[in-house]
């Protein structure tokens, strides 16, 4: 029984970046030997143990092969028997199939280290072409590998465009689809992954809604969050409201992503050219991004229009916080003991609003 540390931490060891997770292969075992050692299964129809002090991942050696659609359509053999080059075949880059033993030796039966320094990304075997989530794994490393250099092997861009045009991608769940854009867009060149995907024709099958322009969203390689690049993303490629609606439902995107797309779809224009703005039209600005209920989010949608700016936006950066402090020193329950009861309660409200909005600002025209 012989253990080794696999995958992204021995890269990006070799690669002088921060290692965060740590995943481990297990040569020469069993789920019975895993289990007397004391490490817990994390299921039942896969090789995969948690160690009891470290809390990381141990799998068995295992080989794979493909039994239906989907990147779940495989079968899995994990026997002691299974040697740690077969088991590095299965995985999908070079870069990703090195090893390094106990004592610190590197395992490179796939000439990863070469790649690395060439800055290639290259698939491992032909095998690549049955796995559709590979598309996405991989555009997603290029968004994270660009800055440095690293460039997609043409004939690993043919096997993505292979998988593209195929009914593969179909099997993708709308999650797993999500969950490696959101990761690339924390990356520190999301673009790279939409061009990638562009390349391989991929683009248009896993977001239907969206009319996406790789070449057109630089913008979303600013050091931002990933919420505010996803809203710059919707934005430059959803035709309308409902477009977002529908794909953030599709992709079954947290509601801290939908709300912030569908704020700076709604209030972009008037953020950009606030100081243009009437009392009234800054005050239903405010009420149609919902700011008075919440306010947090005013920091973002400002990052956002500074970046379709290109630079600061002053008055609002200046105005709107302050108004928004003064409007919510309004307290309707106040009002109410003034004896203004429902429709009259609402016009005093929106009156003391417009009066605070005049005061604070006084656009031209107004």
């Amino acid at each position: 029984m012989e253990t080794y540390l696999v995958g992204g931490a021995v890269r990006d060891k070799l690669l002088g970046y921060p290692v965060c997770d740590r995943d481990w292969v297990v040569v020469g075992a069993s789920p019975e030997i895993m289990l007397k050692q004391g490490f817990r299964p994390v299921g039942q129809d896969f090789p995969v143990f948690i160690h009891k002090d470290s809390g990381e991942e141990y799998a068995l050696a295992r080989t794979e092969r493909k039994s239906g659609k989907g990147y779940t359509g495989f079968q899995y053999q994990a026997s002691p028997d299974v040697t740690l080059e077969e088991d590095l075949l299965r995985r999908d880059l070079t870069i990703n199939a090195m090893a390094e033993s106990a004592d610190g030796q590197i395992i490179d039966p796939y000439n990863g280290q070469q790649d690395l320094q060439q800055r290639i990304l290259r698939h491992v075997s032909p095998a690549f072409a049955e796995d559709p989530l590979r598309v996405l794994r991989v555009a997603r490393f290029a968004a994270r590998y660009a800055h440095l250099g690293f460039t997609l092997a043409p004939e690993t861009l043919a096997m993505m465009q292979q998988l593209a045009n195929s009914d593969e991608l179909s099997y993708l769940t709308p999650e797993r689809v999500w969950q490696e854009m959101q990761r690339a867009l924390g990356e520190q060149t999301p673009q790279t992954f939409f061009q990638i995907l562009d390349d391989c024709q991929a683009t248009v099958k896993l977001f239907p809604e969206l009319s996406i322009r790789p070449s057109e969203l630089a913008l979303l390689n600013a050091p931002l969050s990933a919420e505010v690049r996803c809203a710059l993303l919707l934005l430059k490629s959803a035709a309308d409201a409902s477009v977002i609606k529908t794909f953030t439902e599709r992709q079954r995107l947290p509601n801290a992503f939908r709300d912030l797309a569908l704020q700076l779809f709604r209030g972009a224009s008037d953020l950009l050219g606030y100081s243009t703005l009437t009392a009234s039209q800054t005050l239903q600005l405010i009420l149609d991004l919902d700011l008075l209920r919440r306010p947090e989010r005013l920091p973002d949608l400002f990052a956002a229009c500074r970046i379709l700016n290109q630079q600061p936006i002053l008055t609002a950066e200046t105005q709107l916080p302050a108004l928004l402090t003064q409007l919510g020193k309004i307290i309707p329950r106040d009002i109410m003991e003034e004896g203004f009861k429902g429709k009259a309660l609402g016009e005093e409200i929106q009156r003391r609003q417009l009066t605070i909005c005049k005061q604070i600002s006084y656009p031209p025209g107004q």
